[in-house]
C-alpha cells in the first residue's frame, strides 16, 4: 500500500477481491490513514458478526436435525392389531390372552406401540363377516383371527393383510391354506386338531361295556365336520356306535343334549364353537342322568366335562404369538409359514365332575393325569 500501509494478512485473506482492491485504492488518496482507522473498525465489526451468525446458523442446523429426527422417531405409528373371536367362551379367550402375552412381553404395549381393535361375533356369521369388512376398512397390520369361522370371514374380505390364525382345526379343508406346509395365501398360524380317536378311546376307559355315544355338534362349522368325519371312521374299531344329533345355536343345545337321554351311554363333545359356549347346558344333563361326558379340550374339563385328552389354549396362542414376532420384526410372510400344531397333548380330568356323573376314576388315568381338577 501507499505510504508503507499495510493491510493485516489474516484480514486480507477473509476480504473477496473487490473489496480488498477498493480498500487498497482509498490508501493512495489524502486523508487516507483516518478512512484506513474507520475502515478497520468496521470490517472489524462486519467480521465479528459474520462469526457469529455462522456459528448460529450451525447450533440452528443442528438443532432443526435434531428436532427432525425426533420428529421421524415420534412418527413411527404403532402397529395396528386387529382381533376378530366367533364367540366367547374360556378356550378362545384363552388363546388370544395368550397371543397378547407373548406380544406384551417382547415390548409391544397398548396405548404406546400396540393398538388392538378387537370385536366378537357372539356365534353369528353375518356379525363376523361385517367385522371383517370393518378390520380391512380400518387398514390394520395384522389380524388374529380366533377359530375357524372367524378365520373364513377375514380371509374372505382381504388377500393383503397378514391373517394368523389359531383354534381353526383344519385350515386346508376351510380353504385357507392350499397346504398346511406351504400355505400360498396371506393366512398362517395354528391348528387345534384334536386326536379324537384318543378322546373317544377315553369312553372306554371310564365305561369299558359303553356301546352308543352320542356326539353334539353344529353342521355348520367346518371344524366340527372334520371332527366328526373322524369320530365316524374310528368309532368301529374302539366298538362304539355313534348318534349323532345337531345344534343349529346355543338356545338349541339343552334341548339337543337332552334328546340322547336312555340313547346312549355317554356323551362325546369336540371342539364345537357353539356347542362349548352352551357347554353349561350338556353338563347339567350329563349330571342329572350319570352319563359320562368326554370333551375335546381342556377347559371344558374345567367347566364339567369328565376327561379329555386335548390342547392347552393359552399355549396355543402363545405359538402362534411367537408366530406373530417372526412376521412383524423378521419380515416374514404368511405364505411362506407353515401351520404349526401343538406337539404334546395333556390328559386332563375333573374329580368333581366324575362323582356327579357317578363314574369311577380308574387308578391308573389318575397316576397318568397331567391335570386333575378336584
Amino acid at each position: 500500500m501507499a505510504g508503507g500501509a499495510r493491510m493485516p494478512e489474516a484480514l486480507r485473506n477473509t476480504l473477496p477481491p473487490g473489496v480488498f482492491n477498493f480498500f487498497n485504492s482509498q490508501a493512495s488518496e489524502p486523508g487516507w490513514k483516518g478512512r484506513l482507522l474507520k475502515m478497520k473498525k468496521i470490517l472489524g465489526v462486519l467480521l465479528v458478526l459474520s462469526l457469529v451468525v455462522f456459528v448460529a446458523g450451525c447450533g440452528s442446523s443442528g438443532t432443526a436435525e435434531k428436532n427432525n429426527t425426533s420428529q421421524e422417531a415420534g412418527s413411527v405409528s404403532p402397529v395396528k392389531l386387529g382381533i376378530i373371536q366367533i364367540a366367547e367362551h374360556p378356550s378362545l379367550d384363552a388363546a388370544r390372552e395368550g397371543f397378547l402375552e407373548v406380544l406384551a412381553e417382547n415390548g409391544y404395549e397398548e396405548g404406546k406401540n400396540l393398538v388392538v381393535e378387537y370385536h366378537n361375533a357372539q356365534g353369528d356369521i353375518a356379525t363376523a363377516n361385517t367385522i371383517a369388512q370393518k378390520l380391512v376398512g380400518d387398514q390394520v397390520d395384522l389380524v388374529l383371527a380366533i377359530a375357524t369361522p372367524a378365520a373364513q370371514a377375514i380371509a374372505s374380505a382381504t388377500d393383503e393383510i397378514p391373517i394368523l390364525i389359531t383354534a381353526v382345526t383344519d385350515p386346508v379343508a376351510a380353504e385357507l391354506v392350499e397346504t398346511l406346509e406351504k400355505p400360498n395365501t396371506n393366512v398362517t398360524g395354528t391348528t387345534d386338531m384334536n386326536p379324537v380317536k384318543e378322546q373317544l378311546a377315553l369312553v372306554k376307559e371310564f365305561v369299558p361295556e359303553a356301546q352308543k355315544v352320542g356326539i353334539i355338534y353344529n353342521t355348520s362349522e367346518k371344524n366340527s365336520e372334520v371332527q366328526v368325519n373322524i369320530a365316524r371312521e374310528v368309532a368301529p374299531e374302539l366298538g362304539v356306535e355313534l348318534v349323532e344329533v345337531a345344534a343349529t345355536s346355543t338356545n338349541e343345545v339343552l334341548q339337543v343334549a337332552q334328546s340322547l337321554v336312555g340313547k346312549v351311554d355317554a356323551i362325546y363333545v369336540p371342539t364345537d364353537n357353539t356347542v362349548v359356549s352352551a357347554l353349561a347346558s350338556v353338563v347339567q344333563v350329563a349330571e342329572e342322568n350319570d352319563i359320562p361326558l368326554i370333551v375335546g379340550e381342556g377347559d371344558s374339563v374345567r367347566q364339567g366335562g369328565l376327561a379329555t385328552i386335548g390342547i392347552d389354549y393359552r399355549k396355543l396362542g402363545r405359538q402362534t404369538g411367537e408366530m406373530a414376532l417372526r412376521i412383524l420384526e423378521d419380515g416374514a410372510k404368511p405364505q411362506d409359514m407353515p401351520i404349526e400344531a401343538q406337539k404334546d397333548y395333556e390328559l386332563i380330568i375333573n374329580k368333581k365332575a366324575a362323582a356327579n356323573m357317578g363314574v369311577e376314576i380308574p387308578q391308573r388315568l389318575l397316576e397318568k393325569a397331567d391335570k386333575i381338577f378336584e
